[in-house]
């Protein structure tokens, strides 16, 4: 069965850090690319940070460049999202996504994408 589940999310002041993980189970964690959403009521879902299979290459929103990290522990199948700096403007939903693409033969390519349920992170004073 697989899962994502995160955590880490809550209350926090503006200027203030907090860190998101991410637990998988359930699919070779180190096989697949690893990717923090948010979401706010209202907006588009917004890619924040991905990282590669085996964290090699890691890409950031221009939003949260600078002050967000991701990273992976394939040992311990979590993700980690790093959050500093954190402004009102930040606070959303967050969720974490697993994915990976593969020819099952020439021209076929299939996706295996799976999600987290989301944790709540509000920038508030």
């Amino acid at each position: 069965q697989v899962q994502l589940v995160e955590s880490g999310g809550g209350l926090v002041q503006p200027g203030g850090s907090l860190r998101l993980s991410c637990a998988a189970s359930g699919f070779t964690f180190s096989n697949y690319d690893m990717t923090w959403y948010r979401q706010t009521p209202g907006k588009e879902r917004e890619l924040v940070a991905r990282i590669t299979s085996a964290g090699g290459s890691t890409d950031y929103a221009d939003s949260v460049k600078g002050r967000f990290t991701i990273s992976r522990d394939n040992a311990k199948n979590t993700v980690y999202l790093q959050m500093n700096s954190l402004n009102p403007e930040d606070t959303a939903v967050y969720s974490c996504n697993a994915g990976r693409s593969y020819y099952v033969s020439p021209f076929s390519k299939k996706e295996d994408v799976y999600w987290g349920q989301g944790t709540q992170v509000t920038v508030s004073s």
